[in-house]
Order: structure tokens, then sequence, then C-alpha cells
């Protein structure tokens, strides 16, 4: 919080104090001049964000804006951290994901930055039989590992047993999550499994293996299907209460039940969201051990992994920044372990370059930026203060409505769940659409005659399930249907960008239209004429003015040269030979489709 410092100087004090009334007034003065007449809170309404879950973002934020004393780091409601000394010791654990038994690959990265291995186990991963192989020459006394096996938990996680007593391990040194999750599971797949020998690893864990957890509330599938971060909350919650309770009910203490369980979240490139998701989601967890009758149980153990539904697989290398982004923010945010997806994690088996990249992002953030050394470096800013706060009010409610329909597993079975995700994402795929939501390298500034990266095809993850979903999937589908046109016909379908008068007058017209043509895999060609460009439409690029001036005639001109459609670039308007307009905040993605299918492009 800001605090004076001891000297009582306040370096504002020969300013006199503006309030909030005033700081509205001025508002409304500025966007008066853009042509918005608006006042007071109005006006402070109009540059406000609004983001999924009924949330806003505002422009400004006092110490007015109240929210819950978050406490101290490693004490309840552990808003600022699990532990009192956060990751200030060594920074968090930098865990790697690997779903194949290559030794050579997981030494490499424990070689260079990792610290612990996530290992997919089972169907779409290592073989269990395998699994001694995949930790050749692993020291299992030192580097924790994390398994993801499905159906497969029970032998998977006997045999990772069996390996630490035949290297050596003392149990007491063990450490790691056997990665039991059974609903986890269900949402994947649509297929349950039997919860009894889960509770008995649990049982085995918490009496003689005090730094293994059997189980892992994987946050992912919802996240993946489409959800929204308050959906990835209370879909967390709710499992997290639904092993609680099988837990308790097979003699666990509430406290044994909870030091069972680690929460995985996804963290996306919005930084300021994932950094309150994770804070709120402490906080939440809290709440419910102190329900439990265990406050003293609740500080959340998160492994927090970069979203893989904002990997694309077009300019695959603009994901090096988004994961960059995503991981500060899991950082910032408390995380306890952070699993960096390499930036070719969408074409198939990444390749060392990637994987090192992936590592050293940690490395870089750690060991060069600093950031674990200071605790919580987000806590006390009003902004993210409130939205913590809002953000866990709304996940809560969104628990609510689970358990209210009887729990997690009732609202995977009863298709509640799923279609509650739908809407959030065909909400948030209106606003790709337009745009509004930009993807660079995709939506925006696509490069056509980018070199395609290849990789080896990763193992066939599983499914049955919740679907999972990307950003990029819309302009994916596009660009495909322009590579098989390109593979077919040895070129791709192509536009005419007239330009009209100077390029004061044209060229920010001309830029935007040439990026959104490219988003669909459309080439837009910019020299020469109508006739020589090979297209088959046109789309007039230029000022108002000179629409008024030119439009009409131009369009005549192109449509007698062969124009089947011409567009104009700009605001909707009535002008004789424009069949349709492409404008900010248009639907890029109807546009684009329908001018493939004009064009037969299938």
């Amino acid at each position: 919080m800001t605090v004076l410092p001891d000297d009582g100087l306040e370096l504002a004090a020969e300013f006199p104090d503006v309030s909030h009334d005033q700081w509205q007034r001025l508002v409304a003065g500025v966007l008066r001049k853009s042509g918005k007449d608006v006042e007071g809170a109005q006006a402070e309404e109009a540059l406000s964000t609004a983001l999924e879950d009924g949330l806003r973002t505002r422009p400004l934020y006092t110490a007015h804006d109240a929210a819950p004393d978050p406490g101290l780091p490693g004490f309840a409601p552990f808003v600022r951290g699990s532990r009192a000394e956060g990751n200030t010791v060594g920074g968090w654990d930098v865990r790697q994901r690997h779903t194949t038994a290559d030794g050579g690959t997981v030494l490499a990265d424990l070689e260079n930055g990792v610290t612990s291995l996530w290992l997919a186990v089972g169907e779409g991963g290592i073989p269990v039989a395998s699994l001694g192989g995949a930790l050749e020459s692993v020291y299992l006394d030192l580097a924790p590992v994390v398994l993801d096996a499905g159906r497969e938990v029970e032998p998977a996680a006997r045999e990772l047993l069996r390996l630490y007593e035949e290297r050596g391990v003392a149990k007491d040194v063990a450490r790691g999550n056997l990665g039991a999750d059974p609903l986890g599971h269900e949402a994947r797949t649509g297929q349950s499994y039997d919860f009894s020998p889960v509770a008995a690893l649990a049982r085995l864990c918490a009496e003689e293996y005090p730094g293994l957890r059997a189980l892992t509330v994987d946050a992912l599938p919802y996240h993946e299907a489409g959800g929204s971060a308050a959906q990835e909350l209370g879909s967390s919650l709710a499992t997290g209460v639904a092993y609680l309770r099988e837990l308790t009910e097979a003699g666990l203490s509430v406290e044994q039940a909870c030091a069972q369980l680690e929460f995985r979240y996804a963290a996306t490139a919005d930084q300021f969201l994932t950094i309150a998701k994770l804070r709120a989601a402490r906080r939440l967890w809290a709440r419910v051990a102190e329900v439990c009758g265990a406050p003293g149980a609740g500080a959340q153990v998160q492994h927090v992994v970069t979203s893989p539904v904002m990997m694309t697989r077009r300019d695959p290398w603009v994901n090096m920044l988004r994961t960059t982004i995503a991981t500060l923010a899991a950082g910032a945010g408390g995380a306890d372990s952070v699993t960096v997806l390499p930036f070719d994690h969408a074409l198939g088996l990444p390749d060392a370059f990637a994987r090192r990249i992936a590592r050293n992002t940690s490395t870089i953030l750690i060991e060069e930026s600093h950031l674990a050394r200071v605790i919580d470096p987000a806590g006390g800013s009003w902004y993210v203060e409130r939205l913590t706060d809002e953000l866990a009010q709304a996940g809560w409610e969104f628990f609510q409505r689970i358990e209210r329909s009887g729990g997690l597993a009732a609202s995977l079975r009863s298709g509640q769940l799923e279609q509650d995700l739908t809407e959030t994402w065909q909400a948030r795929s209106g606003k790709l659409a337009k745009r509004r939501e930009p993807i660079t390298g995709v939506s925006e500034f696509p490069h056509l005659g980018e070199k395609a990266v290849e990789r080896e095809p990763a193992p066939e993850q599983p499914s049955g399930g919740l679907p999972r979903v990307r950003r990029d999937e819309a302009y994916e589908e596009l660009r495909a249907r322009s590579d098989a046109h390109l593979a077919a016909t040895g070129s791709r379908p192509r536009i005419f960008l007239a330009a009209l008068g100077p390029a004061a007058a044209h060229t920010a017209r001309l830029t935007f239209a040439s990026n959104l043509f490219q988003a669909g895999g459309i080439e837009a060609v910019t020299e020469g004429t109508f006739e020589d460009s090979g297209a088959t439409e046109a789309c007039l690029c230029s000022s108002d003015a000179l629409y008024e001036e030119q439009a009409e005639t131009v369009a005549a001109e192109l449509k007698a040269s062969g124009a089947s459609h011409v567009f104009l670039a700009g605001r909707p308007g009535q002008y004789a030979g424009v069949d349709a307009y492409v404008f900010a905040g248009c639907d890029a993605v109807a546009v684009l489709s329908a001018t493939l299918d004009r064009m037969g492009v299938s």
C-alpha cells in the first residue's frame, strides 16, 4: 500500500488536491473532442474495458476502491502467497512436460535449468513399462517427478514408487505428485474411473511419503474448453471439494486430505488477469479449508502452465512473447511451479531449440530479472487488489452454481458445465472474429510467405470429453483453405487493392485491408492494374473525402474490367458499385470465408 516516508515528506504537497469529480470532468472534455458527449460516471465508463465474467477494468483506481485485507504471505487467506518466504529462495520450480520416453531429452532439461519433471504416462504418453527408461540416470532424490497418467494412475504410481525403492531413495526424500485426477480425466475423455485406488495412494503418501502428493486438481480441461478465469476457478474449487469429500470418507483427516492436493491453472498473456486469478485461487481455497474446519491447511500449492489456447500454429515464433508474459504473470502471481510450453507446442513434438527457449524463459526471469526476489510484487496495487476480489467473487459464484447442480461430476455428465463453457467461448469467438481480441501473426500482421515450421507429430491426446479450443482456429481454417488452393493451382487467391489518391490519403486503409485479407490467406496485390493482378475481386482504399469524389467511378471501372465483387475499406456508405464494406470491428472471419467461397476456394 502507499505509505508516506518516515520524514513525512509528501512530494505532492505543493499541488492542490484533485477530486474524482474533477478528473471525470477533464475526461469528459477530452471525449467531447472525439465526438462523445458524456458526463460524470458515464465518461469514466466510456474508458472502461469489459472482461469476461461480467467484470470491467476501469481507467482509474484509487484508495477508495476497497478490497479485503490480503493478509501476509504464508498466512490465511494466503492471497499474497502460500509460504512466508515465497519463491525468494531459488525462484519457482521450473517444471518441464515430457510425452515420450526420451531419456536424453529429460537429462538435457535437468542439466540446463529444469528442476522437476512432468511426465505424461499411459495413453498419449510414455508407456508405464518405459517409465524407468525415461528416468534413466535421473537422480530421483533431487528431481521431483509429477505423473499425468489418466486411468493408468495406479500402475504408473506403483512403478514410480518401485523405482524409488530400487534406486535407494528414502521415503522422506521423494518429492512430486502421483497425478491422480479422476474428474479431470472424465472432463478430458468422458470416462470416469474408480476412486478407491486413488484413496489408497493418498493414504500411502500421507503415512509414508511426506513429500509426495497423490492428486492433482487440474483446471486446464476447463480453460482449454473455452472457459473464463472465473469458470476455471469455480471448476477447480468444485473438483477440490469433491476430492476432500472422497478422501475424508476414506479415513483421512481434512488436514491430510488438503495436503494431498496440488492445483493446476493456466497462465495467459493477460498478465494482470493471470496474477489476479492465482491470488484469488489461494483466497478461495483458504475459505474452503476454513469452512471444513482446517484453516491452517488452506495453503494452496499451484502448478501453472502457459495457456495452450493462446498458442498459434502460424508464425509460432510469436508464441515466445506470449509465454514470456504468461510466465512473468505466473511468477508475479506466486505460482509454486511453472511449466512453459515450447513455442512449437501446437505443431507437434518440440525440438531442442524450442525446449531450450522454454526453460530459459523461467531462468532469465528468475536469475536476470530477479522476479522471484520480491514476494507478491503486484500486491498493494489498487487495481490488482480490486481485480483479485472481483474475480474471487465471480469464481465463488460459479463454484456455487456447480455445487447446486450436484457437484462437478453431475455437472459434467448432465452437459451443463460444457454448455456454460461453450457460451463463454462463443462470446469470445465473436471478439476474435471481429479482431477485438487481435492475434499477432494470425489475425493481425499475417505473413503469407512465411516458411512453415514442421515438427514430428506428437502422441495423440486423450479426447472424448470437453472440446479443446484454440484462439487461432477460425483463422487457421481459412489459411488451410488458401494453402490447399496454393498446392492445387500454384497460386493463392488474390484481391486487388485499388489505392486512390496520394499515399497520405490511402496508406492507413491500404495497410488495414492488406492485413485483413491476408489473415484469410488472400494475397493482397497493390501494384499494377486490376487486369494484370490475377484477382477476381477488388477493394477501394482511401480517405472519406476521396471516396466521395472517386469511389463510384472507380468501382464502375473495376466492374467493367472484370471485378466480380468490390469492397470499400471504411465506414459503410451508399456508393453505387460497392458491394461490401470492411472496417475495424467488422466480422473478419465471416467476410473472409464468404470471399473464399466466391473465389471457389474450398
